[in-house]
């Protein structure tokens, strides 16, 4: 299958740019994968299309701040970091503007007095797939210089730099975990009168936690989407949330994820022998046209950009066309797009 297989005309200006004035006020597209038919109504809408019985499954991951702003010494040059994670050794895997001109010995100025310095990154240098930096800071930093010092990691197509509200609504209101640096934007729909609304419907709600990376938002560059290789994201699921899965599964009731991180932390963890593994794991997993799913049976989601591995899912679930078609009567009645935009529940 070719990359431009999943190309699809949006207008700009159905790129939301902010979130609706109030969490939850967004409007939602419903798609019966088997027969095609769609409807529109609200998200608040949302237990209504739920059977009772079903089970919901979160990511409960927390947004870090972790966009930072640091001051190349050598030159003077402003240079914007994206921290993916903290490796055991101290270090930070991150992602760079101008990527190639950020080579190992390189230093820079942080804020409150902090220095970086890129440190070499074994194997990769000079690799096609080299898409991160490492760095290493003095004094090392932890999660309060985050919210000190750091910015919301919005998405790149949101073309403003982050203002204080995105503090709250770029995150989930049942985040727990900090270790994301993108939202996974399918629950910010979410507001504990809809949760509450999904429990009087008999609707049971598991967590589990993916911390995004760029295994979910990295653009693809090959040709064909089979050439494509993920980037490993780390994920979590507790012996409750396992069980849980793991007993609707073979009660027959449907399992519902909220957001394709938590569909692909479902599909990762799910065991030959028929059960959920609880755990600390990583996945790279890549879904596209021709997987069989194993766990999931309904996908509460947001629009996805073109060409993305997003939009690539959210077709093996519910099939190419259905999806494009679904997603060009969207632009038409105007919905809002992407992280802050309107939603799409795949029955």
């Amino acid at each position: 299958m070719r990359t431009d297989d999943f190309s699809f005309d949006l207008p700009e200006e159905l790129i939301a740019q902010f979130p609706p004035e109030r969490r939850g006020e967004s409007r939602l597209l419903v798609l019966d994968r088997l027969t095609g038919e769609r409807s529109h109504c609200w998200v608040r809408d949302l237990p209504a299309h739920i059977e009772p019985g079903s089970l919901m499954v979160f990511n409960d991951s927390r947004v870090r701040k972790a966009r930072l702003y640091g001051e190349a010494i050598d030159s003077g040059a402003r240079v914007e970091f994206l921290l993916i994670r903290r490796r055991e050794d101290g270090s930070w895997e991150a992602a760079a503007t101008k990527l190639k001109r950020q080579r190992p010995g390189r230093r820079y100025r942080f804020p409150e007095g902090v220095e970086g310095e890129i440190i070499e990154k074994e194997g990769a240098w000079g690799q096609e797939r080299d898409e991160t930096r490492l760095l290493r800071f003095i004094p090392p930093i932890d999660e309060d210089y985050f919210e000190r010092v750091g910015h919301i990691p919005l998405p790149p197509y949101i073309r403003r730099s982050d203002a204080p509200g995105d503090a709250d609504r770029y995150q989930t209101v049942y985040a727990r975990a900090a270790g994301s640096a993108a939202s996974p934007t399918a629950g910010l729909h979410f507001t504990e009168e809809l949760l509450a609304g999904l429990r009087e419907r008999d609707i049971s709600m598991a967590m589990v936690t993916l911390h995004v990376g760029l295994g979910t938002f990295l653009p693809v560059r090959s040709e064909h989407i089979e050439e494509h290789r993920m980037h490993e994201e780390i994920y979590s699921i507790t012996p409750e949330a396992a069980l849980q899965v793991t007993r609707a599964k073979a009660e027959g009731r449907p399992i519902v994820a909220v957001g394709t991180t938590s569909l692909r932390t479902l599909e990762s963890a799910w065991s030959d022998d028929g059960h959920l593994v609880a755990g600390d794991g990583a996945t790279s997993i890549f879904i596209y046209p021709g997987y069989r799913f194993k766990v999931v049976d309904r996908l509460f989601t947001n629009f996805h950009t073109p060409r993305s591995t997003l939009l690539m899912l959210v077709s093996a679930f519910a099939g190419r066309e259905r999806i494009l078609h679904a997603y060009e009567e969207a632009v038409s009645m105007r919905y809002r797009f992407f992280s802050y935009g309107d939603a799409m529940l795949i029955l």
